[in-house]
Parts: C-alpha cells; structure tokens; sequence
C-alpha cells in the first residue's frame, strides 16, 4: 500500500480541502502516514494569499524535494492557492513537482497519485465555479473540534487582496448539506464547530437572496446537540440585527465574534475598496457589544497599505485603544501580482511597514495583558485539548479562544481530563494572551 503525506499551508478554509483530500486518498486504497520520511508520495497543500505565504510553499516543496534525495519520497504533489494562481507556471520554475491538482480539482487527487505512480507528469484545473462544495473528510483537528466551510469564493474585491482571483466568485452551499455535515461531525464527537468562508456574514446570499447566516445557526442547533458553534469571518458591514439577535439568544453560539476590519481610516478603506467606513465599523462592534453583553471581538488590521500616511497609522492606533479589542492581529501590505492595490501610488517602504507593525501589536499587547488579568478569579468553561506531561498541566480553551489563532488555558486537575471533556476551571494568573488556573471543583 503506497503511503502519502500531507503538508497543509496557509488558513483553516485549506485545511478543509487538504481533509477532502485525504478521504479521497483513503477511500482509494492510500495509506495516509502523518511522519513525511516515510511517505512515498508527499501532497502539498499550498497557500497563495500574500508573498510570505508564497515562499513558505516554495521552501516546503524544496524540503520534499530533499527527501527524494535521502528519504523514501518519490514524488511530489503540489495543490492549493498558489497552484491555482500560477499553474505552468509552478511546474516550471519548480522540477521537482511531477504533478499539479487545482482547488476544483479536489477529487483528482487520487488520478495524481496513481499518475505519478506510473511515472507520469499530471496535471488538473477544473473549473473552480463548479466544482463541488463539501464533501467526505477526515478530520485532522481532533476528535473535538472541526471547521465547517459554508462557502466558497468571494465577491467583496478588496483591491489588496487575490483571493477571488484564485477562489473565485462565493458560492453558498445549501443550509441542509451544511446541518448533514454538523450531524456527522456530532456522530464523530465533535464538541465545537467553526464556521468558517472568505465572507461568512455573506452566507446564503447568492442562494437565497438573502443573508442567512443565522437561519443556518438556527438549523444546526436544532439538529444537532453539538455545545459550541463559533463564527469566524464576518463582516462588519453584513452583521444583521438577527445575527445579533441569535447570539444573544442562542446558548450555544459562543459570544465570539471574528470581524476583519483591516483599517479604520476612511481615506484606506475606500481605497481598499472595504464596504463601509468608519462610522459603519463602530455602528457595528457598538450594536454588538449592547446586543450581546460579554461578547468577545477579535479583529484583523493592515499597516502600510499604498497612501496610508502617519496620520491615518495613527488614527488607527487610537482606534485601537478606543474600542480595545479582545483578540487582534495585525500584517503589513503584501503587494500581489494582480490586484489593485499593487499598482497603486504611494506605496509604503518595507521599513516603515514593519515599524508601524511593531508600534501597532505593542499597543495590542498592553491591552491584551489587561484583558487577561481582568479574567483572574473567574471560573470559565474550559475545552480540553490535551496534556502537557514535561509541564504537568492541562491546556485548552475557553468560548473566548478560537483554536489556532488565540490564547490557551492551563490548568491542573487532580482527576484526569480527557481531551474533548469540558472542565470548570478558576484562573489564578494571566500570562500575556493565554491564563493559568486550577480545576474549579
């Protein structure tokens, strides 16, 4: 039995194509080996969205390549976002790949391994606007928590960004496939679901005609038991007074919101091509912080956009302190081949980039250790994700903390804690973006 490795690179929307893919491969009689020495074909999930991502997936390839050298690898397949945006391309700069599967083409990648087998050149590009949306995975999160992907694409145009040059147009997919999914990942024993688009606020609208993100959290809940639904990628512009609504109401949709603001300037944002400015932004994290009380805001903001002046950075720094913002992240301007944004003037020098980064995530962090000591001596719901034997203390996360992108809890427990179980555990010190505490018994 031939056995294949996985590298997946770049957002939790490509780690749901890389578990499709891995079924896929299972299903056709692969082994799937989670150690890459020992992997004969090795599948790279690439990751396209700004030139850092790019050189990752390149120095990735690079270091398979290696193993054919001294490994057990013979072949090399490269997927994904940078494989969709540049194609021929890829193959050419980079020998070392015998074969290319597009992002609509999820359902060759078993045609791939057995081509390469053989020893052939492959290629598949299907058209990504019709390709299926969904399907079998195998989950690599754990047993506790998975991502769902309500769709696909995006239609918003931001003049920075390549994702619907590679993506596409959104495309929803239909609420009852979606809740079907749910009731597999709850038959499975996932305990947290994360919802998850380019534009999650924009859910239902090509289908429906309408926003129907919230009718589609209504419908989850009612099928299934699953305790935590989360919501990553929404937008500030498409937040509805019913999606408010739902998560004031609904006791398991954690009050968690992700909105991607990228800027507060009105100056940047329109030539970012955002929908909707300042006043727009604000109106929507005061309707949600009145609506829902407790809720917890991350956000996403970019320095050194083309024109961004010392006087917007600086408007967006006070933006921060203002609204203080519980999770936030922050990157510099990536000019990418194809956008807007790439060519237009007043582009931003490397070095002013990075120091308004620094000054900006400094500011962050204050806020970020005052926000974590405030939750000292309370008791939070804590999901468990595993166990630090050198540390002898258990970590995972509260409805605060999205995985991957925010802070952990540590915690010990006379008993023991099995990863998945929820504890109630009392916080006893904060440490930057993550807390320490002890089982609350």
């Amino acid at each position: 039995m031939t056995k294949v490795g996985f590298i997946s690179l770049g957002c939790c929307k490509n780690l749901v194509d890389t578990e499709v893919m891995l079924h896929n491969l299972h299903s056709a009689g692969f082994e799937i080996t989670p150690n890459e020495e020992e992997a004969e074909i090795i599948v790279i999930n690439t990751c396209g969205f700004i030139e850092s991502a790019k050189q990752e997936a390149i120095d990735n390839i690079l270091d398979a390549a290696s193993l054919k050298e001294w490994g057990k690898c013979r072949h090399i397949i490269a997927t994904g976002c940078l494989v969709e945006r540049y194609r021929e391309e890829v193959m050419k700069e980079l020998p070392e790949i015998d074969a290319l599967v597009g992002i609509g083409s999820l359902d060759d990648i078993a045609a791939a391994c057995e081509a390469v087998m053989r020893g052939e050149k492959y290629t598949s590009f299907k058209d990504k606007e019709t390709s299926a949306l969904g399907g079998d995975r195998i989950i690599t999160t754990g047993p506790y928590s998975a991502y769902i992907k309500v769709s696909e694409g995006c239609d918003n145009l931001c003049t920075y960004c390549a994702i619907p040059l590679i993506r596409g147009k959104h495309r929803s997919r239909p609420i009852e496939d979606i809740v079907a999914e749910a009731k597999d990942l709850e038959a499975m024993g996932v305990k947290e679901i994360n919802l998850i688009a380019q534009d999650t606020t924009r859910y239902g609208l090509d289908l429906y005609g309408e926003y129907r993100l919230a009718a589609l959290v209504r419908e989850i809940t009612k099928a299934t038991n699953i305790p935590w639904i989360r919501l990553l990628y929404c937008y500030p512009d498409k937040i509805t007074d019913e999606l408010i609504d739902e998560l004031r109401t609904n006791d398991r949709l954690l009050k968690y919101m992700d909105i991607p603001v990228q800027h507060i300037a009105d100056p940047i944002l329109k030539r970012m091509n955002r929908h909707g400015g300042k006043a727009l932004i604000k109106d929507s994290i005061k309707r949600l912080r009145d609506g829902v009380p407790g809720i917890v805001l991350r956000t996403t903001a970019m320095v050194g956009f083309p024109g961004e002046t010392e006087e917007d950075f600086v408007e967006l720094c006070e933006f921060v302190k203002e609204v203080r913002f519980d999770r936030f992240g922050a990157f510099t301007f990536s000019p990418e081949e194809g956008t807007a944004a790439a060519e237009m003037d007043g582009q931003v020098d490397e070095q002013t980039k990075q120091d308004r980064y620094d000054c900006l995530m400094q500011t962050q962090l204050t806020i970020a250790e005052e926000k974590t000591a405030e939750r000292v001596g309370s008791v939070l719901t804590v999901l468990c994700e595993g166990y630090d034997r050198i540390a002898e203390v258990y970590h995972g996360r509260s409805f605060a903390d999205a995985p991957d992108v925010d802070g952990r809890i540590y915690f010990k427990s006379e008993k023991q804690i099995l990863p998945g179980q929820f504890a109630r555990v009392h916080i006893t010190e904060a440490m930057d973006y993550d807390l320490v505490g002890e089982i609350n018994e």
